[in-house]
C-alpha cells in the first residue's frame, strides 16, 4: 500500500508467507556519507545561487508507517472515506508486520532528499529540499506550513511517481490543492508548482537500462531461449488506465508509457550485451473486488506461464517504482520470489532507480527546467522514449472517477 498508485486500491490481500526482512535491499547503501547528513530545516548559507522563482523544492511522496503501532492508522488514512472495514485492512497490515511494521519508503525518501540536495549543491544552488507525505508524517500540509513560517512563498514539488494516471499524478495535485486551501484558511498564502511526470525523461530510461543490463550479466544465463525479462508495475483498474493522460487524447497512457519503456530497455540492453532478450510487462499489487477489472497479467501468473514454457531464469525489473518500498519488498522480494522458488526459476531482481546518481541528476534537470519555464524562458523538454508530459496538466487529464475535486498545478 505504499506506492504512488496504491491509494487507488481496495485492500484485500491474503496473509503472506514469512520472510527474513534482513534479506531486503538497504535503501541507504549507495548514499554518499562523506559529508554530514543534510538537514532540510537548516537555512542555506554562503553565496551560492538559488533557483528563482522558487524558495524551495519539496519531495512529495506516499508515506508509510515507521513501526507496528502506526500501521493501522496509516492504512485508515490511505483508505479514508471508502468504508473499508478494519478486518480487510488487517490483511494488508500483515505485509507490514513482516518487517516489524516499518515501511522502507520513509528512509528512502530521506536518502533521496539528501541526494537531491547534494546534486543541487554540485550545481552551485543553495535551494533547500523539503519533504512531505500524503499519508504519513511528515504530512504535506505540515511541510508547507513550516515552509511558510520560514518565509518561503513559492515551492516546486517533485513527486516520487513517474507515470501518468489518476493515482500517480492527479491525486497528488488534489492533495496539494487541499493543503493550500487549509493553509489559506489560516491566512497563509503559498504558490506551488510541480515538475512534469518523468516516465519519459531520458535519465529515467538510461538508469533503468543500465540496471537491467547489469542484472542480466549477474544472472549469467547465456541461452536467450531460457531467459526472460519481466518488467513490473503496480496494477490499476482498467477504467483508470482508460482515462490516463490528457483528456483530449485516447487514454491508456499509463500502460503505454510502461510498455514503451520496457521495449526500449530490452532493446538497448540487448544491443549492449549482443543478446536477443525477450520480455513482457506484468503487474503486481492488484486489489479491489474481483468483479472490477484491473490490468493483467499478475507477475505470479506470468511466472507460472514461463516455467511451463521451459524458461529457467528471469530478470524481474520493477520499472513502475522509484524506490524499493512495500510493493517491491513484499510483492516481489517475498511473494514473487516464493513463486519462482516453487517453480524452480532462478530470479534476479533489478534494483529500482532510488538514489542512483544519474536518476537524481535527471530530477534536478527537471527542477531547473520547471524553474526556467516559470521565469518565462524558452524550454525544450528532453524526452526519450515518448513525448514529454506538460508541467501544467491539461484540462481533464487523468480524471478522478469517484468525484470531482480541486487540483493544483493544472488547467482544472
Amino acid at each position: 500500500m505504499s506506492s504512488p498508485t496504491a491509494d487507488s486500491t481496495d485492500p484485500s490481500a491474503s496473509a503472506p508467507a514469512a520472510k527474513d526482512p534482513a534479506a531486503t535491499t538497504d535503501p541507504l547503501a549507495n548514499v554518499d556519507r562523506t559529508e554530514p547528513a543534510y538537514d532540510p530545516a537548516e537555512t542555506p548559507e554562503g553565496d551560492d545561487e538559488t533557483l528563482p522563482p522558487y524558495d524551495a523544492v519539496l519531495l512529495l511522496s506516499f508515506g508509510g508507517p515507521e513501526n507496528r503501532e502506526e500501521v493501522m492508522p496509516f492504512l485508515r488514512q490511505v483508505t479514508k472515506g471508502r468504508g473499508i472495514p478494519d478486518d480487510r485492512l488487517e490483511q494488508v497490515a500483515e505485509h507490514y508486520y513482516l518487517f516489524d511494521g516499518k515501511s522502507p519508503i520513509n528512509d528512502q525518501n530521506r536518502a533521496l532528499v539528501e541526494a537531491m540536495h547534494g546534486e543541487l549543491r554540485r550545481r552551485g544552488l543553495s535551494t533547500p529540499v523539503l519533504w512531505g507525505n500524503r499519508n504519513a508524517a511528515p504530512f504535506l500540509t505540515d511541510a508547507l506550513r513550516d515552509a511558510h513560517e520560514r518565509g518561503m512563498r513559492r515551492i516546486l514539488v517533485v513527486t516520487t511517481s513517474a507515470y501518468a494516471s489518476y493515482s500517480s499524478c492527479r491525486q497528488y495535485r488534489e492533495n496539494i490543492a487541499e493543503a493550500l486551501a487549509e493553509l489559506q484558511e489560516e491566512g497563509r498564502e503559498l504558490r506551488v508548482d510541480k515538475v512534469r511526470q518523468y516516465a519519459t525523461h531520458p535519465s529515467f530510461a538510461r538508469t533503468n537500462i543500465r540496471l537491467v543490463t547489469e542484472a542480466v550479466r549477474r544472472i549469467d544465463q547465456p541461452d536467450d531461449a531460457k531467459l526472460r525479462l519481466v518488467f513490473v508495475t503496480h496494477s490499476i483498474p482498467t477504467a483508470m488506465d482508460d482515462t490516463s493522460g490528457p483528456g483530449d487524447e485516447e487514454g491508456n497512457l499509463y500502460e503505454h508509457q510502461h510498455d514503451e519503456l520496457a521495449h526500449v530497455i530490452a532493446d538497448e540492453a540487448g544491443i549492449t550485451l549482443d543478446r536477443d532478450l525477450s520480455s513482457a510487462l506484468v503487474y503486481c499489487s492488484r486489489s479491489g473486488p474481483p468483479s472490477q477489472p484491473w490490468l493483467e497479467p499478475d507477475i505470479n501468473d506470468h511466472l507460472e506461464k514461463l516455467a511451463a514454457q521451459g524458461i529457467t531464469d528471469v530478470v524481474v525489473a520493477p520499472i513502475g517504482f522509484v524506490s524499493d518500498h512495500m510493493e517491491v519488498v513484499y510483492d516481489l522480494d517475498t511473494e514473487a520470489r516464493a513463486t519462482a522458488d516453487r517453480l524452480g526459476l532462478r530470479m534476479e531482481r533489478v534494483p529500482t532507480v532510488g538514489v542512483d546518481l544519474e536518476f537524481v541528476s535527471g530530477l534536478i534537470d527537471l527542477v531547473e527546467e520547471r524553474a526556467a519555464e516559470a521565469r518565462g524562458e524558452s524550454v525544450t523538454p528532453a524526452a526519450w522514449p515518448g513525448e514529454a508530459m506538460p508541467s501544467i496538466c491539461r484540462r481533464g487529464c487523468c480524471p478522478n472517477l469517484r468525484e470531482a475535486l480541486p487540483a493544483a498545478c493544472g488547467e482544472d
